[in-house]
């Protein structure tokens, strides 16, 4: 009966990475881990709850992940675009802490603008 021992897929922030990514695969990584970890943050954030549930857990882990990818991207603009989707699943975990220091990260000004006015608790 292997039927219901089947393996659950895992976490695409948990997937080792076959060789150093270019910017364009770093970005396109960052944006779907920030999908796919939007469920856990969301729980996290009307729960309160941190890392001592499983959703926390998820969220931390993506939340690393990404980090440690885009500090890898060469190219200004697009490590400041997947900042500002980190610093949005940090918003949606309620991690304005975390949130807060990514986004003083970005150094485009336009992106910055655009992130404090669709988080206004960012730039108090």
């Amino acid at each position: 009966m292997k039927w219901f021992a089947r393996k659950k897929p895992g976490d695409i922030w948990d997937e080792a990475i076959a060789g150093p990514l270019g910017d364009i695969e770093a970005a396109e990584r960052i944006r779907a881990i920030c999908q796919a970890a939007t469920t856990s943050a969301e729980a996290v954030g009307s729960s309160g709850a941190r890392a001592d549930s499983r959703e926390g857990e998820r969220y931390e882990r993506a939340a690393r992940a990404a980090m440690e990818i885009a500090m890898k991207i060469s190219d200004g603009l697009m490590r400041d675009d997947a900042v500002s989707r980190i610093v949005g699943l940090c918003m949606k975990a309620n991690d304005a802490k975390t949130a807060r220091i990514l986004s003083r990260a970005i150094q485009a000004s336009w992106i910055r603008e655009a992130v404090q006015r669709d988080y206004p608790a960012l730039s108090e």
